[in-house]
Formats: C-alpha cells, structure tokens, sequence
C-alpha cells in the first residue's frame, strides 16, 4: 500500500502524527508496516508473534506520539523499538516454554510417584493376605535380606520349606498385583482429577 505522503518527507510525518494528525501516522504505518513485518519475522520466526508485536510498535508510537518530534530517523528508532519488543518477547516464550517443560517434568515425577507409591500398597495387601509362615519366609528374605539358609534356621524349618514357601508367597503375590493392577489406572485417574 502506498503512503499518503512521500516517505522523504518523514519528518513532516512525524512532526504532523505528534500533533495528532492520524492522516500523517498512518503513512508512517503503511512505509513501515511490511519492511518491519519482515524484520521482526527474521527475530522470532512466528507470524502471529511478529503481528501482535508490529502492531504493539505501531501502538506504542501513537500513544507516546509526542516524542516523535526529538527523533532523528523514524525507520531507525522503529527498528530499534520491533528488535527491542522482539527480543522480549523470545525472552517471554522462552520462560513460558521453561515453565510447562517444568510442569510437565512435575506432573510424570508426581504421577510416577503416585503409581510407585499404589504399586507397594499392592504388594504390602497381597503380603497381608499370605498365610502367617509364608508371609514371615517372604519378608525376612525381602525386607531383612536373609539369605534362605538363614530363614530356616531362624524358622526351624527345613530349607526346601523355605525354597517353597518363597516360591508360593512370590507366585501369590504377583497373582494379587496382576489381578488388582487395573485399579491402579482408576485410581490414578481419579488422584488427577
């Protein structure tokens, strides 16, 4: 589009858009608008960010309008204004983009946490459920870290008994998680919600 003024005549623009003259601003607008447009584009490669910020340069000039008669170079101090809002900008995605990254990197920390945490529940209810020297075979090996040949002298039972009851107790307690694993999806999801 072409400027209701000549662009050489920037500073009879700018003198007659700081007195509010919307005719001569909006000639600035239309010189400026594509050239700044590809400027800005070049800084954050994002066509909507680029338009909200040339349209926030545009406006920031009409509002400060005044100041247009102590400029030297209109395309200069538009340029410098487009780099500077640009700037802020990658520096406002940046921190937003850090911001999910750490949310997202909370929520699977927590959410691992809640299926560890549901996981043992099922283990400590399927150990409640064996009989009484299975359940005292599988967590003296397990939580106390005896070795079997110990388990069966502290016992006085037989090591093959114990061998056995491992087998049973490990066999009972895989079965319970599997079978109640299921639960684990629901309550998560309701533990998000």
């Amino acid at each position: 589009m072409s400027a209701i003024f000549p662009v050489h005549n920037e500073q009879t623009l700018m003198q007659a858009a700081a007195n509010g003259d919307e005719a001569a601003f909006a000639s600035l607008f239309h010189a400026y608008y594509p050239l700044l447009c590809t400027h800005v584009f070049k800084i954050t490669r994002s066509l909507p960010v680029t338009e909200e910020i040339v349209q926030d340069v545009f406006l920031k000039i009409w509002m400060g309008r005044e100041s247009l008669t102590g400029i030297q170079s209109f395309k200069a101090f538009v340029w410098v204004m487009a780099r500077n809002l640009s700037l802020n900008a990658l520096k406002k995605m940046a921190r937003e983009q850090n911001i999910k990254q750490q949310y997202y990197h909370t929520a699977a920390h927590d959410a691992a946490d809640d299926e560890t945490a549901f996981y043992h529940t099922l283990i400590d209810e399927a150990i409640a459920q064996l009989p009484p020297q299975q359940q005292k075979v599988y967590l003296l090996s397990r939580r106390e870290k005896m070795k079997q040949a110990e388990i069966a002298e502290n016992m006085g039972i037989t090591l093959s008994t114990v061998k056995k009851y491992m087998q049973r107790a490990v066999d009972s307690i895989t079965s319970y998680v599997r079978k109640n694993s299921h639960l684990m999806t629901i309550v998560l999801l309701l533990l998000k919600n």
